[in-house]
């Protein structure tokens, strides 16, 4: 479903983006509009999956998990039962953020959030028991300068 997005529309988003968990009169005063016309837009756009899911943002490091490794994989396997398998696998692990399919070398891309090196060690182990890859290279990350969630929403052309 594709839905039109006008000006009130980009700037309800941007205020989701910013604090979902703001009251709906907080959103409509931050708008310049009232709280039943926002909550029929909010509507509108959960019905189109514009907007998905409302959650809250966890701080990592303050919970434990000190180590955010980027796994690089290489499979010489393309089977779809391979990939369910692989799919199922990621899926059950609570450590993995986000995952990609990519394009070039590599043909997977992991984002891996552990308490450890050796908690990073156990995920890899059991993965490799579960799924054959051909190649693996894990990166640790040493920093994170900047994580978002946010999406550029000025990009987006208003009706």
């Amino acid at each position: 479903m594709t839905v039109r997005i006008d000006a009130t529309d980009r700037k309800i988003l941007a205020e989701l983006q910013r604090d979902a968990g703001q009251s709906l009169d907080e959103i409509a005063k931050q708008v310049g509009s009232s709280k039943t016309p926002v909550w029929n837009r909010i509507r509108k756009l959960r019905e189109a999956g514009v907007v998905g899911n409302q959650t809250v943002i966890l701080d990592a490091e303050a919970l434990g998990f000190e180590a955010c490794f980027f796994v690089l994989i290489r499979t010489s396997e393309h089977e779809a039962s391979w990939q369910a398998s692989f799919l199922k696998a990621l899926q059950e692990r609570p450590e993995v953020q986000e995952a990609h399919r990519l394009a070039g070398d590599i043909d997977y891309i992991l984002k891996v959030r552990v308490k450890n090196a050796r908690a990073y060690d156990k995920f890899y182990q059991a993965l490799i028991s579960e799924v054959r890859v051909h190649n693996v290279t894990a990166l640790l990350s040493m920093e994170e300068i900047k994580s978002t969630t946010h999406l550029p929403l000025e990009q987006i052309r208003v009706d």
